[in-house]
């Protein structure tokens, strides 16, 4: 009998390990479902419709991806595609100063830089991360990955979700802040949908004893109000990066490209310890493609379309009985509301019963959020098209009558019992 075993040879923390769950983890596409569960883009990529497959078309149009050349390594330091994110972020709102591809690491997703700043700065079973609840998973995902603890300052009561920069700046301060390396901000949150203040991350930002990185993860950020990104401000700060990625306004999740602004030095460790390709040639096409003028015409295009029928779920949501407050935001591609019981009151029973309904029987896929920190009773409901708007207020309208339906005729039957038991 070999004597491998996996419990003894497996590092604890990886045994112990809670992945993160993936939007299709509860629920796949069928072809049918109207997918509103995982933030992504319904109207897809800015790439020109007569593109079938991966080849330019005789038009022009499209991205140019050398299929022939494909037996070649991709270029490692994608120069061109750092300019191009340069080129898209430099506003001069926050600074006068020029963001250069030495400001730039790209990875695969956003994910890959969660992990390598993890990697490149804190030491297994000693160092800490910082994060504000609720947020992204995969930062919590990555800590234990890598055997790294975690600190959480909660952000403020919703609606709003700001930060409570009064506890951060505390923990920053504490005797062991020397092993908190990293903190990390979720702006637009998830699944919050709020823009943290800019002031707010100066004052983390201007600590006077903390020698560590503020990490802003801006993954929604296109669906903000004009200039907020904070990219730019990495040539202030020696010690701020700040994440994108072109899965959500620009409707590319399936190939996988973050970026991550930060000053050259923090860049070049980053950059050092990636895998030497990470990027590949026709990820790289494809962005770069979705990056130039005639990509942002139409990713522009989606965007305004997106918004306009946000605009119509705060418009509508509200009239739909069983359905409470908004929580957080409304600088994303998704909005965050309560499902109420029958007293009007939040409620997580009610929540999961929505969510399951929706998706079983009526096709309708949102995301329930109701165990997070401040989400009690909470649905997550990624923006779609017209149609798919339609068919989802439809049916949450329905579900909701029915479940709250179940809820009524359940409380009658308990007072009968209750009044029988009495009269016994």
């Amino acid at each position: 009998m070999s004597p491998f075993n996996l419990e003894t040879c497996a590092r604890p923390n990886i045994l112990a390990l809670e992945p993160y769950r993936c939007a299709r983890d509860d629920y796949k596409d069928d072809g049918t479902n109207v997918l509103l569960d995982a933030n992504e883009n319904a109207y897809g990529p800015p790439l020109p419709p007569s593109i079938t497959g991966l080849i330019q078309p005789q038009s022009g149009l499209g991205p140019v991806i050398d299929l022939p050349g494909l037996n070649r390594y991709p270029d490692p330091h994608q120069v061109p595609l750092k300019q191009l994110l340069c080129n898209l972020r430099q506003t001069h709102v926050h600074t006068q100063k020029k963001l250069s591809p030495s400001n730039l690491f790209v990875g695969v997703g956003s994910d890959e830089a969660i992990d390598a700043l993890i990697r490149a700065f804190c030491r297994p079973g000693q160092d800490k991360i910082l994060v504000c609840p609720p947020t992204y998973g995969m930062y919590s995902v990555s800590a234990q990955v890598n055997d790294v603890s975690l600190v959480k300052i909660p952000l403020l009561p919703g609606p709003d979700f700001q930060l409570d920069v009064p506890s951060i700046l505390s923990a920053l301060s504490s005797p062991d802040a020397s092993t908190i390396k990293l903190a990390y901000f979720c702006s637009p949150g998830n699944p919050t949908g709020s823009l943290l203040s800019k002031s707010s991350i100066g004052s983390i930002l201007a600590h006077p004893t903390w020698n560590g990185v503020v990490v802003v993860d801006e993954a929604y950020i296109d669906f903000a109000p004009d200039s907020a990104s904070l990219a730019e401000w990495v040539v202030e700060f020696p010690n701020l990066v700040v994440m994108q990625t072109l899965s959500k306004a620009f409707g590319l999740a399936g190939i996988r490209l973050g970026a991550a602004f930060t000053s050259p030095e923090i860049a070049r460790l980053l950059n050092a310890l990636k895998a030497p390709y990470n990027v590949n040639n026709i990820t790289s096409a494809i962005a770069e493609y979705a990056l130039s003028p005639a990509g942002l015409e139409v990713m522009r295009a989606n965007k305004a379309a997106l918004l306009e029928q946000r605009d119509r779920l705060l418009r509508e949501m509200p009239t739909i009985p069983g359905v409470g407050k908004l929580m957080g935001g409304t600088e994303s591609n998704f909005l965050l509301y309560e499902m109420l019981n029958k007293d009007g009151q939040p409620d997580n029973v009610v929540a999961l019963a929505v969510y399951e309904g929706l998706a079983e029987t009526k096709g309708v896929v949102v995301r329930f959020r109701g165990k997070e920190h401040g989400c009690l009773g909470c649905l997550r409901i990624t923006v779609g098209t017209e149609d798919e708007m339609t068919r989802f207020l439809e049916a949450i309208k329905k579900q909701l009558e029915q479940v709250r339906g179940v809820d009524a005729r359940s409380e009658e039957e308990e007072k009968e019992k209750a009044a029988s038991a009495v009269v016994a």
